[in-house]
């Protein structure tokens, strides 16, 4: 599959309204689910296995969207065939009062993936200029007076692009999700967790009031997306109406990402190869014993 048409060029502009949140390719869900996002899983887990072997380059997959578009179903369903041992979710929710006392990339970088790692942000410091942009909450913020400028936002774009290379500068791939929800299949999803009991412990009544902000945050995103995009860290903005379809494309782009990254298992050190020999004839002794 071509996954480029979901990716955002570094300096690109972007209109949310020209993006479909539909399924735009044809493609049967059964083969989709049945084959097709098995045999990615299969394959990611593979290279996973290499990665973390290797240790030297880490994966940092970031998904940020508007509430019920998939983030939570997406990260369980796609990452199902990974090795928990070499992956580590981070969901960002409100600042602590800690968190408020340092600047907005502290509590990111302490969540940053190891060497060998996979690492998954359930939302992130893109929150500093969503909902910080949404809600005004500069001006309540403990920044310095001074620093509160009407330029503020472009600084942080510029800030995470910096931050961004650097990760990647030091061995930190990055691949950016935006699942592009429609307004109306939101609506369903939200009364879906209100009339479905097993759903209702998804519900919150702040989902139904960020609602109301809904075209602000388009722009929001807009402008981050076209400011934020680089070829070091791309974002990916993908059809989130269809879960199934949204899920095959995830897995699609990293098993991409995870085959340009080409990990390898690492060769065993020449000199340790005799004391390894002696080792197996050991054990091979044992069964002759036996």
């Amino acid at each position: 599959m071509k996954t480029e048409k979901y990716l955002v060029k570094e300096g690109q502009r972007v209109t949310l309204s020209d993006y479909s949140t539909e399924r735009d390719i044809e493609l049967n869900r059964e083969d989709v689910e049945n084959k097709l996002m098995p045999e990615n899983i299969r394959h990611m887990a593979n290279l996973q296995e290499k990665l973390y072997a290797e240790n030297t380059s880490s994966l940092l997959i970031v998904f940020q969207a508007m509430d019920a578009a998939g983030k939570d179903s997406a990260i369980k369903h796609v990452m199902k065939g990974f090795n928990p041992q070499g992956v580590h979710v981070a969901s960002f929710k409100v600042p602590s009062s800690e968190e408020n006392d340092h600047d907005y990339l502290w509590r990111i970088h302490r969540q940053i993936p190891r060497r060998g790692e996979i690492g998954i942000f359930n939302r992130s410091h893109y929150e500093d200029v969503l909902v910080s942009k949404v809600h005004n909450l500069i001006s309540t913020s403990q920044l310095p007076p001074e620093l509160k400028t009407d330029d503020i936002f472009n600084v942080r774009y510029r800030q995470i692009c910096d931050y961004e290379r650097y990760l990647f500068e030091n061995g930190t791939v990055i691949v950016k999700f935006f699942l592009h929800l429609s307004k109306d299949e939101q609506r369903e999803r939200l009364l879906e967790r209100i009339e479905n009991p097993d759903k209702n412990w998804k519900f919150s009544a702040s989902d139904i009031h960020e609602r109301q902000y809904w075209d602000m945050y388009m722009q929001a995103y807009e402008t981050m997306l076209e400011n934020t995009s680089t070829q070091f860290a791309p974002w990916y903005i993908l059809p989130a109406d269809s879960k199934w379809y949204t899920r095959y494309l995830i897995s699609e782009i990293l098993l991409e990402k995870l085959t340009e990254m080409d990990p390898q298992f690492p060769e065993f050190p020449e000199e340790k190869r005799g004391e390894m020999e002696k080792c197996r004839e050991l054990l091979l002794k044992e069964i002759s014993k036996d």
